[in-house]
């Protein structure tokens, strides 16, 4: 018997996702049967025990360590929930106001929910397999989920552009700092939403992300955002990817994404 993606996704996750979550972007399952738990405190999706080796990082041909290969985001919670894990955003009176309102609407209009981009920094929650790749002068990220995208981050020394075209997930460029690999990003369209309870973002958002190969199957990833349109200061999160058992799949948010029209929002009329 074979089941849909979807159909496996959702037995797996229910109990964890609000019904925005449930629509089109349910978690993928290999996510959470292959080593998706994390130690607690991490903010990680309910699974199984960490299984991922635990041996030397290896190292690139730099010497380096080596960051590539597929891995599980093992952030579900942050995705869903950011402030109910313990992190405290900063928020500008405005931007406060609005996440109280998103999440009093149930996060009927969360744009992930919709099969839109979810930005950076969310791309590194939301529940997926993503596979890293280096080469000289180039750094690429593909997704398997939110949207089936990629983001490209440029290590050839340039700098930002004076002027970027705002987009979902911004102009990137990356470099080594000792073992960390730090990847700076700008230029954003400020529509995506950091988690899907709704936390905002707007157009000076700039998020540093500073990646680490802890051992042969974690990475930690720091993030610090900087939104002086939304939040009164910088602030920050970490996630704790494991590596993946196997590789990444195809996945096709628009299809079949039967459930929008019922995503209303509270007090709504049945």
């Amino acid at each position: 018997m074979h089941f849909s993606r979807t159909t496996l996704s959702l037995l797996a996750v229910t109990a964890l996702l609000t019904p925005a979550m449930l629509n089109a972007q349910a978690a993928n399952p290999d996510a959470f049967s292959r080593g998706q738990q994390a130690p607690p405190g991490r903010g990680a999706g309910r699974g199984p025990r960490d299984t991922a080796p635990t041996g030397p990082a290896p190292k690139n041909a730099e010497g380096k360590p080596d960051i590539q290969g597929a891995w599980n985001p093992n952030a579900i919670q942050l995705n869903v929930d950011m402030v109910a894990t313990g992190v405290h955003p900063p928020f500008q009176p405005w931007a406060e106001k609005l996440y109280q309102e998103r999440k009093t609407n149930i996060s009927k209009d969360d744009p992930e929910a919709r099969c839109l981009p979810p930005g950076v920094p969310r791309m590194s929650t939301t529940p997926y397999p993503f596979r890293i790749v280096q080469v000289p002068g180039l750094t690429l990220i593909v997704y398997e989920g939110g949207a089936h995208i990629w983001r490209q981050i440029f290590t050839d020394g340039r700098k930002h552009s004076e002027d970027p075209n705002p987009t979902w997930l911004g102009e990137s460029i990356g470099w080594w700092e000792g073992d960390t690999f730090v990847i700076d990003t700008i230029g954003f369209n400020g529509k995506s939403w950091i988690d899907e309870s709704g936390l905002p973002t707007t157009e000076k958002l700039h998020v540093i992300e500073r990646i680490k190969r802890v051992d042969a199957g974690h990475l930690q990833i720091d993030h610090t955002v900087d939104d002086p349109g939304a939040y009164t200061a910088p602030w920050n999160f970490t996630t704790h990817p494991t590596q993946l058992k196997g590789e990444l799949m195809e996945y096709i948010c628009q299809e079949n994404n039967r459930d929008v029209e019922h995503l209303v929002g509270a007090g709504a009329s049945k």
